[in-house]
């Protein structure tokens, strides 16, 4: 339920007694737990599963997995949008649009509960509920900038009708940045320090002090790097500097309780139990004790999601990642023997969708020549070229590389016959649905970002050698190369890759790359022929095209990015 909605008045009986005694309204909510509850469910709702609801892949994390140098965009003839983004392309007018709606109604209902925040009695919770308000719209503002630079700025919920009816001033990115420095510089000062208790404590699911120490990491070297500052400005002309954010990111090594896995493939859902006993790869993991378990200490901030048993209305509120990035076939993706565990042509325990992101063979040269004894890349990449998989089966597919990450799409179990394996956790009976079924949550930010981001804010070699050693690596020395290669192979299509090009300063070289590629399109070996992805990145920095209907609502008064003005030359038609 929507924030604002809940803090209407209601008339009385008697006219003459202003006073409302039943209805919710600013004075008199939240009050009690439930109400807190029910305030900030409604703009996690908004913030991570409303874009969905259009059922596209125009959420942020999936944009910058796909324009980043490690992902095609994949998917099939009928999918222009995605093969676009790859390319800093566009296909349709308003591609985008729900990354636009959804991030400025997450921070109308964001602004609305925090105008009410101090109605919450109870300090503590007071403290985690702001911080966690205060995360969710720097968090939205973040991705808007780093998606569109100049964007509407909305500093409070409107008062009045009049207020709501103005349109918003489209404010440069880099001014909006002093505004998400002084959300997450509250949040980070304000939550309590509950430590990792398995998620008892606080739900699993919740924004924590040690996810907003992550996310303030993460923003600050991204905009020092990108803007080529050495502090981040707030709007009171104070500024973050080095080394608060160090000072951060210690104490959520420190004292969060969180801490690095033993075993790399323990992070990803294949490696669950009802999985593991049919999957070759992780079945050493049983005995173990070793397999994939929600909530684990390592993940600092996760989505969860839904598990349905069909498709519905609420198919937003279920992991559609796993289905966009699933591994796509013919047949309207409907089950066949390459799913199950015993035929030549297996990719168990992975499982259908609709074939976006496919992995780039660049990625793949660089990884195998830089770190060949790299046990994540296994961990990380399948190889369908290793089964007898024919690439001629995928008749409508484009960009297919025959390399699939293993991290984001669904994954099966009871040999391939369930498409998801939570069924079998659940001890549900049927097969589920490949569209609806997939709830594994979705991994934001973990504890090894927090490592990586510290040995780069301190050129401190340690932390990143302790990320090494989990998966057996020797030790190596602290240089500007060593540390991006880590980043690059540990956190592969975990949505960090785009940002991390763009502050270093390295897109367009990088992006390149991706040209020449061996692929297949409907079947047919071919490479990437497209070669404009530096000139691409130059004319607009990484940012994207504003939806037209935007700058057409605001009476054109919205003014579109540059690199987009000429429409015809920027659109892709798909192959």
């Amino acid at each position: 339920m929507a924030a604002a909605a809940l803090l209407t008045f209601t008339s009385c009986e008697d006219f003459l007694d202003s006073q409302d005694y039943t209805g919710k309204n600013s004075t008199n909510f939240p009050s009690t737990t439930e109400d807190v509850d029910k305030m900030v469910a409604a703009v996690y709702k908004s913030c991570f599963y409303g874009p969905f609801q259009g059922n596209s892949l125009e959420q942020y994390f999936s944009v910058a997995n796909l324009m980043s140098d490690d992902m095609y965009g994949g998917a099939g003839l009928g999918d222009p949008w995605w093969q676009a983004l790859d390319k800093l392309m566009y296909a349709q007018t308003n591609q985008m649009q729900d990354l636009w709606s959804y991030g400025y109604e997450t921070i109308a209902r964001a602004n609305a509960a925090l105008s009410v925040i101090d109605n919450i009695a109870d300090e503590e919770v007071r403290k985690q509920t702001k911080g966690e308000l205060l995360f969710m719209r720097a968090y939205t503002y973040y991705n808007l900038v780093l998606a569109f630079n100049n964007v509407p700025f909305v500093e409070k919920a409107p008062e009045t009708v009049a207020e709501a009816q103005v349109v918003p001033e489209q404010v440069e990115g880099k001014e909006i940045f002093k505004h998400i420095a002084d959300d997450i510089y509250e949040a980070t000062s304000i939550m309590p320090a509950y430590k990792y208790d398995g998620w008892q404590k606080l739900p699993f699911g919740k924004v924590s002090r040690w996810a907003a120490e992550a996310f303030l990491g993460r923003a600050f070297l991204f905009y020092t790097g990108f803007y080529g500052e050495s502090s981040w400005p707030k709007t009171d002309g104070s500024a973050i500097d080095k080394d608060y954010v160090s000072k951060a990111l210690k104490d959520c090594i420190d004292n969060s309780g969180h801490d690095l896995l033993p075993d790399y493939r323990s992070l990803w859902a294949y490696s669950n139990q009802y999985t593991a006993k049919d999957y070759d790869y992780v079945s050493d993991m049983l005995d173990k004790g070793t397999c994939y378990q929600e909530g684990n200490k390592e993940v600092l901030l996760a989505i969860n999601f839904q598990y349905q048993s069909a498709w519905s209305a609420e198919l937003h509120l279920t992991n559609q990642y796993g289905l966009f990035f699933g591994i796509r076939c013919d047949g309207n993706n409907q089950d066949d023997d390459r799913y199950h565990v015993g035929t030549e042509t297996s990719v168990y325990p992975f499982s259908t969708g609709w074939g976006c992101g496919t992995v780039a063979t660049n990625l793949v040269n660089d990884w195998k020549k830089a770190e060949p004894n790299d046990p994540r890349f296994d961990a990380s990449i399948l190889d369908m070229s290793k089964t007898k998989l024919d690439p001629g089966t995928f008749s409508d597919a484009v960009e297919l590389t025959m390399y699939h990450q293993k991290k984001i799409t669904s994954v099966r179990s009871s040999g391939g016959t369930k498409y998801s394996w939570s069924i079998d956790a659940m001890g549900s009976d049927g097969n589920g649905n490949y569209q609806a079924s997939n709830c594994t949550p979705l991994t934001i930010y973990r504890f090894a970002d927090v490592l990586l981001m510290y040995s780069e804010l301190n050129k401190d070699a340690a932390p990143l050698n302790r990320v090494r050693a989990r998966v057996g690596l020797p030790a190596v020395e602290y240089t500007e190369e060593n540390l991006r290669n880590e980043r690059r192979w540990e956190l592969a299509f975990e949505g960090s890759r785009w940002d991390d090009l763009r502050r270093w300063g390295i897109a367009a070289e990088a992006l390149s790359k991706q040209t020449g590629g061996v692929m297949y399109n409907q079947g047919k070996a071919t490479t990437m022929t497209y070669n404009n992805y530096a000139a691409r990145y130059n004319a607009t920095k990484g940012f994207y095209r504003i939806p037209k209907s935007q700058i057409d609502l605001s009476g054109g008064k919205y003014k579109q990015n540059a690199g987009w003005e000429d429409d015809a030359a920027n659109q892709f038609g798909g192959y």
